[in-house]
């Protein structure tokens, strides 16, 4: 069970548990724009090196099991994900502009635990 990843002066297996929302918790993650939700967490998290382990959305939420760099924080990734997502969304997805005024498409905060064993 030689799961671990490496870097170039490290040897790593961090992993994190991230649920988080949209707005008002309103059921939109469906079909197309579900569909699109997952291929831009697929690339946001290729172009930072972070591996999907699991991965699950949910109409009005999103779970993501990820292995990170320990270069990164976990709130990086989050801001990167949010918001780049945020910003896709709600252009692809004009009507999705009516429900979420003020340009802000997910609730705020997330839930983020470590996953692991020593």
């Amino acid at each position: 069970m030689n799961d671990y990843r490496r870097g170039a002066h490290t040897e790593y297996r961090l992993h994190y548990h991230f649920i988080f929302i949209p707005k008002y918790r309103k059921p939109v993650l469906r079909n197309e724009v579900g569909r699109r939700l997952r291929g831009l967490i697929r690339e946001i998290c290729r172009s930072k090196d972070v591996e999907i382990i699991k991965g699950h959305v949910r109409p009005d939420h999103v779970h993501l099991l990820l292995s990170v760099p320990p270069t990164m924080a976990p709130s990086q990734l989050m801001q990167a994900i949010k918001g780049k997502t945020s910003h896709h969304l709600l252009q692809d997805f004009r009507t999705l502009r009516k429900e979420f005024y003020g340009r802000h498409f997910w609730a705020r905060g997330y839930f983020v635990a470590t996953s692991g064993n020593v």
